[in-house]
């Protein structure tokens, strides 16, 4: 089993940057793709970016160019690097990761709240 634990959340004002981290722990033998999604009151979760194991990445057109996703496999540790943030960028912020190699499973983390002040 795999266990997401998100942090760096918090409250900053617009324009402001602000980086998440989601550290993966458990019984694995590798994590595969790799992403943040988000989850504004009111919305549906919606996908915010997401890399491959061997870094290729894709973003929604919503924090292209401001948000930036990465990832440390020594570390099992998935990164989100936000600047200029933005009052609808407003939301909690979810890790979400896929492993197996045979059968795939997927996991979540519990989230982590990020209020962006205009």
């Amino acid at each position: 089993q795999v266990q997401l634990v998100e942090s760096g959340g918090g409250l900053v004002q617009a324009g402001e940057s602000l980086r998440l981290s989601c550290a993966a722990s458990g019984t694995f033998l590798s994590l595969n793709t790799m992403a943040w999604y988000r989850q504004a009151p009111g919305n549906q979760r919606e996908l915010v970016a997401a890399i491959s194991r061997r870094g290729s990445t894709n973003y929604a057109d919503s924090v292209k160019g401001r948000f930036t996703i990465s990832r440390d496999n020594a570390k099992n540790t998935l990164y989100l690097q936000m600047t200029s943030l933005k009052s609808e960028d407003t939301a909690v912020y979810y890790c979400n990761a896929n492993y197996g190699t045979i059968v795939p499973y997927e996991v979540w983390g519990q989230g982590t709240l990020v209020t962006v002040s205009s």
